[in-house]
């Protein structure tokens, strides 16, 4: 009898054993680590979402690493990484590589308005800049503009708001947004291109001091001038507007899709609007897309 019983007991602790494991290994989008691949700059915003979402669910940890808009896209066609930050619009052909190799359908889940901006010194006597000046200057030998980087976010928006090839393009480079920020001071006559969320979070130090060093130039469209605030960016009257977004390779409800709900939800949109940025969700009725 005591046999039969040990037998019974041994059973169940197997049984019991073997759903701890499946428990373990089955999708959870409440407990894990991940990494996100971000261009630098959306960086911050994406830093301030996975905090959020860590404090909502402490058993998991997320990592924001940075990297060039074009690499990170790569990575996640290659199954190197799981979710990654986007803010260019995908080639056709571009949107069928992700279909073909991830095995999902397209659908972003956009979840910010940004922009890029134009800066100068603080003492720079320039203090507007027009379509037809950027389009020009990034023709000329001279390189007036300076980018974080080929293969960046900022240099991928604004050729193709050129209607260009970022190869056909003409520019200096300073490695890093902060960079270009901290270091504008030395190339008279040049033209920082950089990321708003660079410096867009209010209350923040850093933020604060990067912001008081250069001067934003307002962009002229159609015979007026736009800054990025606010407004502009949610009616996307700022010619510049960007819609920043996240793709995943993740079929199932795991981690990465957990944080894209989060994220796209009043609690993440809260968190992007504390960036100085403009929810994508909130506003979503408001933006006008073109």
């Amino acid at each position: 009898m005591k046999d039969n019983f040990k037998i019974i007991m041994l059973f169940l602790f197997s049984i019991i054993a073997t759903a701890c494991k499946k428990e373990e290994k089955s999708p959870s989008y409440h407990k894990g680590e991940m990494t996100i691949l971000t261009d630098e700059s959306f960086k911050s915003v994406t830093e301030a979402l996975a905090e959020g979402y860590m404090i909502n669910y402490p058993e998991t940890k997320i990592k924001v690493v940075s990297k060039k808009e074009d690499l990170g896209f790569l990575d996640l066609l290659k199954d190197k990484a799981r979710i990654v930050v986007m803010s260019k619009d995908l080639s056709a052909e571009e949107i069928k590589s992700y279909e073909e190799q991830v095995d999902l359908k397209f659908l972003p889940a956009k979840f910010a308005a940004d922009a890029v901006i134009f800066v100068v010194p603080k003492d720079s006597p320039k203090e507007s800049i027009s379509m037809a000046e950027i389009e020009q200057g990034m023709q000329s030998e001279g390189k007036e503009f300076i980018f974080d980087g080929a293969n960046s976010s900022n240099l991928n928006f604004i050729a193709q708001k050129l209607k260009k090839q970022p190869k056909d393009l003409k520019y200096s480079i300073i490695p890093g947004s902060k960079n270009i920020i901290e270091e504008l001071n030395k190339y008279p006559g040049k033209i920082g291109v950089i990321g708003l969320n660079t410096f867009s979070r209010p209350y923040d130090k850093e933020s604060e001091q990067l912001k008081s060093m250069v001067k934003i130039l307002p962009v002229e469209y159609k015979g007026k001038q736009y800054t990025a605030g606010a407004e502009n960016l949610r009616t996307m009257n700022y010619p510049f507007t960007r819609v920043l977004y996240f793709l995943t390779n993740e079929g199932n409800f795991n981690l990465a899709n957990g944080f894209i709900r989060y994220s796209c939800t009043q609690l993440g949109q809260m968190i992007v609007e504390k960036e100085g940025l403009q929810p994508y969700n909130i506003y979503r009725r408001e933006v006008q897309m073109r």
